[in-house]
């Protein structure tokens, strides 16, 4: 065959993508159990640190066994428990589902002091793309214990400090009840959440971020609802 000809490179071109595309395939299905276990160990680490228990990839899972281990579950609207696994629930398509058909996990953690916190993942939009976080509430089931957030692609300095320390941290101690009412919590513009219980402040430049934590937690939170009255 003639080397120099439109048929060989056409050829030869045809081989290579295939030979590629076969050995990519072939490292992403080998790669796949190990993506899977990390981002598990992530997810463990991010629902530890919202009870404010630092862990690392090494041992995250430990911690996880030891303070929350089989404490999970999955609730309805109703508050009614369903046969599900609470760590294998996607949030992000339970949201997709009606209000009757959504479950919604729950992380009891048992703490060394003996307290027992409960811990409520939520899920939102924020400018460019989702946010989602942990919420743990005290025994009472309506004082926040500690919260953590996360994002993936809000703007640098911006909407993205939604996982700094310096946002999360003022959520401690808020409640999400006015009385019998639920009515989660505000997230103010900067400056005027002083001497709200039910309002934080929000990032100066990252208003819709900001909007978007506030509504995430209103739709999220009012799922637990009645688990969390009863």
């Amino acid at each position: 065959m003639d080397r120099q000809g439109n048929t060989y490179t056409f050829l030869y071109a045809s081989v290579m993508v295939i030979v590629v595309a076969a050995i990519l395939a072939f490292l992403s299905q080998s790669l796949k159990p190990i993506q899977t276990k990390n981002a598990e160990v992530a997810k463990k680490i991010d629902i530890l640190k919202s009870v404010n228990i630092e862990s690392t990839a090494k041992d995250a899972e430990a911690k996880y066994e030891k303070f929350i281990g089989d404490n999970a579950y999955v609730i309805n609207k109703k508050g009614e428990r369903l046969d599900a696994v609470a760590f294998n629930v996607d949030l992000a398509k339970e949201l997709k589902k009606s209000d009757a058909e959504r479950g919604y996990p729950v992380y009891e953690c048992k703490l060394e002091d003996g307290s027992t916190k409960y811990i409520l993942p939520v899920r939102g939009k924020g400018l460019w793309g989702p946010i989602w976080g942990y919420v743990s509430l005290n025994e009472d089931k309506n004082t926040v214990y500690g919260a953590t957030f996360g994002h993936k692609g809000e703007t640098p300095g911006l909407g993205a400090e939604i996982e700094k320390e310096a946002f999360q941290k003022p959520f401690v101690g808020k409640t999400i009840f006015e009385g019998d009412k639920l009515v989660s919590i505000e997230v103010t513009k900067a400056g005027q959440s002083e001497g709200n219980i039910h309002a934080v402040d929000g990032i100066s430049g990252g208003t819709i971020t900001s909007r978007g934590v506030q509504a995430m937690l209103q739709d999220c939170l009012s799922g637990y609802e009645s688990f969390l009255k009863n």
